[in-house]
């Protein structure tokens, strides 16, 4: 089953500056982008004050972040960083 897909304007921001000059992360990033929107629950749930959350690495240093709303059938992306500031609160 397909999620619809919302992306934080803050997240997109990031997505735009981190992919500008890398194109082989911007290519994994849109590759994992459509796993994620085809099976979303499959990918880690983070815990205690990032509850609610889930995670997946892209290119072993880069997180991206993302909420699940099963009600509406939708995938909103909310970070994407660099691992060290991916946990920060």
């Amino acid at each position: 089953m397909t999620y619809n897909i919302e992306i934080h304007p803050q997240c997109q921001k990031e997505i735009r500056a981190l992919c500008k000059k890398n194109h082989a992360l911007e290519q994994a990033l849109k590759k994992k982008m459509s796993e994620i929107v085809e099976n979303p629950l499959h990918y880690k749930p983070l815990l205690y004050d990032l509850a609610g959350e889930r995670r997946v690495h892209i290119l072993k240093s880069f997180v991206l972040k993302f909420e699940v709303s099963e009600t509406v059938q939708t995938v909103t992306f909310i970070f994407f960083g660099h691992h060290d500031e991916a946990y920060k609160m």
